[in-house]
């Protein structure tokens, strides 16, 4: 049986396509990639959903002419953002992306109504502008007035091909309007920000089947015949499955456009200390709770590489940073003002002069900027994260587009003084097969598909070099930021 996962990030998305071999284990190749982003449209910052549902059907149509005549699907994409619905099924208007500017006060909007303190009790999920609960208080009255239903972008997605109106619950957790002890829709905030409990569909647990795509609806594409299964639709959810963790003594890196720094719990952890460090408990599968930190990420320097209009490549602009000082500049990689500027390397720069530091010029020393301070937060969230939970972590598990990055791995193993394990780089999209494969009996546990994970990926090991430089700049960077 051919399996696809349809993954889609902030910056792109792709199909890939696995298939269990004779000799045991599978094998995947990409199918089809393309450019995703947001864009203005009507004074918002947008994402372009039907372009989506347009590359996933050429994805398909290419799959169809190399063979794969049958197969299973299953779609992640990035939390929190919805498509709202009219009751003929049809979009009301783009959906609006998190990193639009229309919630820039919707926690301070929010506290006037709601104590914070408690939403995260009830919730368990991070405080950040764009989560979903503060995106619904500043959405357009009119439109929720004409809307029937509310879906995530992987549901919507999902129900564009198969009809199926369902929230799957690793990304409906990310709306911070679900109970995490209940597990159920908090009525009292759905109340909160003015929402009938009528507008949501059913959430559904990963690994249930959604249904057959719709042919008929696509007559001028040739496709194959095709299953869509529920996975987990929120991609850092499915790069939590593609990560080849063994025991309990492990915490993970899920390095792309954001960093998600967490470990896998049996249950959340809402506490006070919880609250204060910000962390977040976003559901996994099987029962499981992700908890983990919110890190800016690879964004930066890939808004560093875009105000360059690609000169140089991710690869260069690693290769050029490691030529550079360590630890020059110290700079919050979580500040807002990171979370979209017009040009990121005016904004660190702008930091910088602002905070009486040493400004970086070169792209090289941008880019070095970048890595040490990526590194200097997810070590103290790091020892955050063994704090609250308790647990004692002999392993970092780095995953994700950034596990190629050799320079930000060796220095996040030397800050951290932990062994750091990179691979597979593709874990969202391993993940995402890994959960068809358990629902289609392949597998008969997630830990049997971490076995399998381990045994079909190259992982490569970092080992620390905790120096006198590391240990100094710890100690600089805490003073600064009081962490």
């Amino acid at each position: 049986m051919d399996y696809i996962a349809i993954d889609i990030g902030a910056s792109s998305g792709r199909l890939i396509h696995a298939h269990f071999t004779e000799l045991g284990g599978y094998v995947m190749n990409e199918i089809h990639r393309f450019k995703n982003g947001f864009h203005f449209i009507e004074g918002k910052e947008c994402w372009n959903i039907s372009a989506l549902v347009v590359e996933i059907l050429r994805g398909l149509e290419k799959a169809k002419q190399q063979g794969i005549a049958e197969c299973y699907i299953g779609i992640d994409t990035w939390g929190v953002d919805y498509c709202l619905i009219d009751k003929k099924g049809e979009l009301i208007s783009e959906a609006i992306s998190y990193r639009d500017k229309r919630t820039q006060s919707a926690i301070q909007d929010f506290e006037n109504k709601f104590p914070l303190d408690e939403l995260y009790k009830k919730t368990g999920i991070q405080l950040q502008t764009f989560n979903t609960i503060f995106q619904l208080l500043n959405e357009d009255k009119e439109h929720l007035r004409k809307a029937d239903k509310l879906l995530l972008i992987p549901d919507y997605l999902g129900y564009i091909f198969t009809g199926t109106l369902m929230l799957e619950q690793t990304n409906a957790s990310t709306m911070q309007l679900l109970n995490l002890k209940t597990r159920q829709w908090d009525l009292e905030l759905l109340k909160s920000v003015n929402i009938n409990p009528d507008l949501l569909p059913p959430v559904v647990e990963a690994g249930q089947i959604m249904g057959k795509l719709q042919q008929e609806k696509f007559k001028n594409y040739d496709l194959p015949e095709a299953t869509f299964i529920s996975v987990a639709s929120h991609d850092t959810a499915s790069a939590v499955v593609g990560t080849p963790g063994i025991g309990e003594d492990w915490a993970f890196i899920s390095s792309g456009t954001w960093s998600l720094l967490g470990t896998e719990l049996p249950e959340g952890i809402s506490n006070e200390e919880a609250f204060e460090a910000n962390f977040t408990n976003e559901w996994g599968i099987n029962g499981s709770i992700r908890f983990i930190k919110n890190i800016m990420g690879m964004w930066l320097i890939q808004e560093v590489a875009r105000v360059q209009d690609y000169q140089y490549s991710y690869e260069e602009l690693s290769n050029l940073a490691a030529k550079e000082r360590a630890f020059q500049q110290f700079i919050d990689i979580n500040d807002a003002r990171f979370l979209n500027p017009e040009n990121m390397i005016e904004e660190i720069q702008s930091y910088c002069r602002e905070s009486n530091q040493l400004v970086p010029e070169t792209p090289g020393q941008i880019a070095r900027c970048i890595y040490d301070n990526l590194a200097l937060c997810y070590s103290i969230e790091l020892e955050k994260l063994k704090k609250i939970t308790g647990k004692k972590i002999k392993k970092l598990h780095l995953v994700g587009g950034g596990a190629n990055n050799k320079l930000l791995n060796q220095i996040t193993a030397n800050v951290c003084n932990i062994i750091v394990e990179t691979g597979p780089s593709e874990a969202t999209a391993v993940g995402n097969l890994m959960v068809q494969m358990m629902a289609t009996q392949r597998y008969e546990s997630l830990a049997a598909a971490r076995e399998d994970i381990q045994n079909v990926t190259e992982l490569k090991l970092f080992r620390p070099s905790h120096t006198l430089i590391e240990v100094n700049a710890m100690v600089k960077y805490k003073e600064i930021f009081k962490k």
